[in-house]
C-alpha cells in the first residue's frame, strides 16, 4: 500500500481512517477538502482544481480521502488500493450532525483554512441522498479500478481492518 484512496459518504469516517492509515503506514495524508476550497468554502474550479489534483496524485505515496467524483477516475488510476466506506444513510447523517455540534465555529484540521464548520442545507441533502444518487455513480467509476478494492461497512470492520494491517506491519 503506497497510494490509498478512501471514499464514501460524508460522515462515514474517511478523514479519521486516513489519519489512522497514514500513521500506521508512514504515508502522507491528503485530505481533499483542504485543497478543494478557498477560505469561506469557496470552491476551486476548472484548471486550478485539475492542476491541484494532478500535483497531489503525482506524489510517490499518499493516503487520500475524499470523493470528488469529477476527479475520481483520474485518482483511481494512480491508487493501488481503494477503500470504500459503505455506511447506512442514517449513520452518516448522525455523524455529520454530531460533527457540526462539536466543531461549530471552528475550522477542522481536515478542511481548508478559513472554512468554519457550518450546517448547509444543500450539504445535508447530499448526505441524505448519497446512497441513492452518488453511491451508484461512484461504484460505476470504480469498476475500472484494477488494484485492491476494500469495502468496509461498519466501524467494527474499520477497526478490524486497521488492527490486521498493524499486525502485518509488525510481523
Amino acid at each position: 500500500m503506497k497510494r490509498v484512496l478512501i471514499v464514501g459518504c460524508s460522515g462515514s469516517g474517511k478523514s479519521t481512517l486516513g489519519r489512522r492509515l497514514g500513521k500506521l503506514l508512514g504515508l502522507p495524508v491528503v485530505h481533499m477538502d483542504q485543497h478543494f476550497f478557498h477560505p469561506g468554502w469557496v470552491v476551486k474550479e476548472g484548471e486550478e482544481w485539475t492542476n491541484i489534483v494532478a500535483d497531489l496524485i503525482a506524489k510517490e505515496s499518499w493516503v487520500m480521502d475524499g470523493n470528488y467524483s469529477n476527479t475520481l477516475a483520474t485518482r483511481i488510476k494512480r491508487a493501488d488500493t481503494v477503500i470504500f466506506l459503505d455506511f447506512p444513510t442514517w449513520f452518516c447523517f448522525y455523524r455529520v450532525i454530531k460533527r457540526f455540534i462539536t466543531a461549530f465555529g471552528t475550522a477542522r484540521e481536515d478542511v481548508a483554512p478559513g472554512c468554519v464548520e457550518q450546517l448547509d442545507p444543500e450539504f445535508l441533502g447530499y448526505v441524505l441522498n448519497y446512497n441513492r444518487r452518488s453511491r451508484p455513480k461512484m461504484l460505476k467509476i470504480m469498476e475500472a479500478f484494477e488494484g485492491d478494492f476494500i469495502t468496509l461497512k461498519s466501524v467494527k470492520e474499520i477497526d478490524g481492518f486497521v488492527t490486521q494491517l498493524g499486525e502485518k506491519a509488525a510481523a
